[in-house]
């Protein structure tokens, strides 16, 4: 099972997040997802344990539990939705452009 954990402290490493889950079952994988720009943490991340019931079971047991001084929210990942990317797929999104029109520098009518 995939499961949504927000408000991590930024401080906090995927392993040490990995850990604090683990004392519910096997982690398989946990992610904290980064800033592109700045490579800090966005604050969030997702952590997949093998068996449905010890993920449940951390899910009940870790959400608003203390991790680094700040208090998690810990719920089922729900599966990604698929959203139009207007600015790419449509051609949108990019400057004006000059198309077109009479104006200029130094014209004289």
């Amino acid at each position: 099972m995939n499961i949504y954990v927000a408000n991590i402290p930024w401080k906090a490493t995927e392993d040490q997040l990995k850990q604090h889950f683990a004392a519910y079952g096997e982690v398989t994988s946990a992610k904290i997802i980064m800033d592109k720009v700045t490579q800090r943490s966005r604050g969030f991340g997702f952590v997949e344990m093998a068996d449905d019931g010890s993920a449940r079971q951390a899910i009940t047991s870790l959400n608003g539990s203390d991790f680094q001084g700040k208090s998690l929210v810990v719920n089922e990942a729900r599966p990604r939705e698929e959203r139009p990317n207007n600015f790419r797929s449509n051609g949108g999104g990019g400057g004006g452009g000059f198309r077109g029109g009479r104006g200029g520098f130094n014209r004289e009518d």
